[in-house]
């Protein structure tokens, strides 16, 4: 069963990314699993978040790390059984922890019987179940759309004799939403999770469900104009307006339905992954209207330099773009350089505050934000060398694209002295541990109340005593173009959040005399003068 109480407890409430393979191993292969994942529990509740979102662990080759699925109600056998699934949800529930998983939804597995079958002959059961095309009368594709991971969007089967799409890897085929016999059965195993009690789905790629039927051309991206997102600006990818092979409006109809099948188990919620051509539009019509995603997120924090303008603009389009719905923020996943490199040490002065600065901003938003494992560590984008990698996606990009491994390397346990950090007693981890990630691991950080990993604690503690930071409004000021400053509401309470973006301290004057309220601030102020150290941040209530 679900975990009983507040059926929104979505809204506002923080979630706690897991990266399996990485996060513990208890059975020495040099992978995580579930049954180390459950072990760690007490380790996330410790933290105050309220719930944790776990990548994919279902059956795959792991052409791509589970997100090709080749058996969407079972577990696969490097991360355990059935059994443990139910076992960790039944200990996270205990806990009062939430427990949300993958769907990846748009594309399976070339494994996965359903495209065995579909690829076998053109008029099998499920033949129409990937998108499949004829080529063009000299053999080539059907039409120029490209995959993420490099090279044309097609593959030739020399069964059929016809291309089928892959947004991503060549083993990863694109199921036909146009076939509603596909829904239907997307639909029913989502609805098998829920009955084994989890909580909500994080939706990869939510908006790549549904392609056009016409198979038209995508026009070419025009220079001057916003690039497209999704991509490193060197992928091809990026050379291309994505309007026919994803964020096609059929998709509204699919999410609806979704969203119908959630709307049985009060307190299940779903969080979109956006990437499109316009991340902050989209976010906001799959979120409006409450009949659709309960929440998205987009990549624009997970991929944005640390420049305040930049940041502070993107802000103010979300809360104007979206309206009545809800965004997810994150600052890193596994997907992403990590937030300590990408908003890091270059900028200068000092390191920790502005390790503290990062989630006092992003936890402050209006929406729920998404921590990812290691983060409260303070982890840096590790250095994989190019012998050493897994990511297909960096292999094929390298050197301009390192790919994704360097922030998917195991989580440091145990200090410098227990090798690997104490993620495995394997002599092999399937990532390496960074040395220097050793040096900020948990047996480190803990029972020290000046670490990082007690400050993410005491901000989170904090926070569920602010109605109005987990589920008030919020009104975006300009009160120094040096700072990023808004303001949070919940009838007659106000609380102000200023953060200083720079290295340098500066003073900065408030809209009207302000009170502190949070002991960890770093800011302080004289009637409604502010003072803030470099990286410095205040809440206050005015």
């Amino acid at each position: 069963m679900a975990l009983a109480g507040n059926p929104d407890w979505w809204r506002g409430g923080v979630l706690y990314q897991i990266y399996p393979r990485s996060f513990f191993d208890s059975n020495g292969d040099g992978i995580g699993d579930l049954p180390g994942i459950t072990q760690k529990l007490d380790y996330i509740a410790d933290l105050g978040v309220d719930g944790i979102w776990l990548s994919p662990f279902f059956t795959s080759p792991m052409k791509d790390f589970g997100y090709d699925v080749a058996d969407y109600r079972d577990v696969d056998p490097m991360f355990g059984t059935l059994a443990d699934f139910d076992h960790l949800v039944e200990k996270a529930h205990s806990l009062g922890l939430r427990v949300t998983i993958d769907q990846v939804l748009s594309h399976s597995s070339d494994q996965h019987a359903w495209f065995k079958e579909s690829r076998s002959s053109r008029d099998n059961p499920k033949a129409d179940w990937y998108v499949w095309a004829d080529p063009k009368p000299d053999g080539t594709p059907p039409n120029n759309w490209l995959s993420i991971f490099g090279g044309s969007a097609w593959k030739f089967d020399t069964t059929r004799q016809q291309y089928y799409m892959h947004n991503f890897l060549v083993s990863q085929p694109d199921l036909n939403f146009h076939n509603p016999d596909v829904q239907a059965q997307l639909l029913d195993d989502v609805a098998f999770w829920l009955r084994r009690g989890v909580d909500g789905f994080r939706l990869d790629t939510a908006n790549f469900y549904v392609h056009d039927a016409e198979l038209r051309d995508n026009p070419p991206w025009v220079p001057g104009t916003h690039r497209p997102e999704g991509a490193p600006k060197e992928n091809p990818y990026t050379r291309q307006m994505h309007v026919y092979d994803k964020t096609r409006p059929e998709n509204i109809a699919f999410l609806k339905k979704l969203r119908a099948v959630l709307d049985k188990y009060p307190g299940a919620t779903t969080v979109g992954e956006i990437g499109s051509d316009n991340s902050l539009a989209t976010m906001a019509e799959y979120t409006a209207g409450g009949d659709k995603l309960h929440m998205a997120y987009t990549i624009n924090l997970l991929e944005s330099p640390l420049e305040t303008p930049l940041i502070r603009g993107m802000l103010r389009n979300v809360f104007d773009v979206l309206g009545d719905g809800w965004p997810c923020w994150a600052v890193s996943n596994h997907d992403f350089v990590r937030v300590a490199t990408r908003w890091g040490r270059d900028k200068g002065g000092d390191n920790d505050a502005r390790l503290r600065m990062i989630p006092a901003l992003y936890t402050t938003l209006r929406g729920t934000p998404c921590i990812y494992q290691g983060e409260e560590l303070g982890l840096e984008e590790a250095i994989v060398p190019y012998e050493l990698l897994q990511d297909p996606y960096g292999i094929e990009m390298w050197p301009e694209f390192k790919g994704r491994d360097g922030c998917r390397t195991p989580m440091p346990w145990m200090n410098a002295n227990i090798p690997h950090g104490g993620f495995t007693t394997s002599d092999a981890p399937w990532l390496p541990v960074p040395q220097d990630h050793s040096g900020l691991a948990v047996a480190e950080q803990m029972d020290d109340p000046n670490s990082l990993r007690s400050f993410y604690r005491d901000l989170l503690a904090w926070r569920k005593i602010h109605p109005e930071i987990i589920d008030g409004d919020i009104e975006m000021l300009d009160i120094d173009d040096n700072v990023i400053a808004y303001a949070r509401m919940a009838g007659v309470v106000r609380t102000i959040c200023v953060f200083n973006t720079t290295p340098d301290a500066r003073t900065v004057t408030l809209p009207g005399h302000s009170d502190a309220n949070f002991a960890l601030n770093s800011g302080s102020v004289t009637g409604n003068q502010l003072s803030l150290p470099g990286w410095g941040f205040y809440f206050g209530t005015i």
